[in-house]
């Protein structure tokens, strides 16, 4: 299941910079649950060009990750902006300017982001 949601947040960002093909593919395999076979006859392929199609694409979209990193800046502003909604909940029930501190350097390390 982990494997399945880094492979959509990774096309979910980076998806674009496939081919229209690889796309068609990549979309069968990862959302569209069909197997090698289907997506085989389908593209007029063979099964073998279809898994070495799907590594091909998981290669470049984690490639451009190690590169760009926006999948993981992205997933660290979600913790902080998480981080920030706890916290006002806690200043709500508490009233402790502590918070209120915490709070603002949240968002100015996000904003450095």
């Amino acid at each position: 299941m982990e494997s399945i949601v880094k492979q959509s947040l990774l096309y979910d960002f980076y998806g674009e910079l496939l081919t229209e093909h690889q796309r068609a593919v990549y979309e069968d395999a990862v959302f569209n649950d069909m197997s090698l076979g289907e997506i085989a006859k389908e593209q007029g392929i063979s099964r073998q060009g279809v898994h070495d199609l799907i590594k091909r694409c998981d290669r470049l979209l984690e490639g451009y990750e190690k590169k760009l990193h926006l999948v993981s800046k992205f997933q660290n502003t979600r913790q902080m902006v998480e981080d920030i909604r706890q916290k006002i909940q806690a200043f709500k029930e508490t009233k402790d300017e502590a918070l209120i501190a915490q709070i603002e350097q949240i968002s100015m390390d996000i904003i450095e982001l």
